[in-house]
């Protein structure tokens, strides 16, 4: 058997595991998002969606502070969801330079669909996927790992009744 060498080498990769992990829960979502919802949306463009909907329109700026992302990478979500009909992007009359970006009818139909579909089921089975993690982050990391690799979200969701989307996702005061 070949070592994980990111694994191993704990703190030094921290950023690798990570990405890994989150390469793995993305891919898994994008899978559930098929299964559950009927929809191929690209798994990044979710918290998209989700902070127009929680925040109404915004300029691109806006969003990418909101995400925690680069403006290019949000543009290029922004671009293809614009394509996609789910949003349309609004240039400012005073200043050219910036756009508001709003959902469209057909955003707002799939956002309200995802609340009741996808978001709920993804917010269970990551949740039943950390349940139980204690020790230092490099243990609890090794055991959602393995968690994921052994049981993938669309398992663990399997046959469950999908929770109330409202009742999982935390208020901007409830995070602080």
């Amino acid at each position: 058997m070949t070592e994980d060498v990111v694994r191993m080498l704990g703190f030094a990769t921290l950023g690798s595991r990570l990405k890994r992990i989150g390469e793995k829960l993305q891919a898994q979502t994008q899978d559930l998002a098929v299964e559950l919802a009927g929809t191929d949306l690209p798994t990044p463009h979710n918290p998209v969606l989700a902070a127009l909907d929680r925040h109404g329109s915004s300029s691109i700026g806006d969003l990418a502070r909101a995400l925690g992302q680069s403006q290019p990478g949000v543009t290029r979500m922004i671009n293809k969801m614009k394509a996609d009909g789910l949003v349309e992007v609004i240039p400012s009359a005073a200043d050219r330079r910036v756009s508001t970006v709003a959902l469209t009818g057909k955003g707002c139909r799939l956002v309200e669909h995802l609340k009741a579909t996808l978001w709920p089921a993804v917010s269970f089975a990551v949740a039943d996927a950390c349940a139980g993690l204690d020790g230092s982050l490099l243990d609890q990391l090794d055991r959602l790992e393995d968690a994921l690799t052994q049981k993938t979200l669309s398992v663990r969701q399997a046959g469950r009744e999908v929770p109330d989307w409202a009742s999982l996702a935390p208020t901007r005061k409830e995070r602080s």
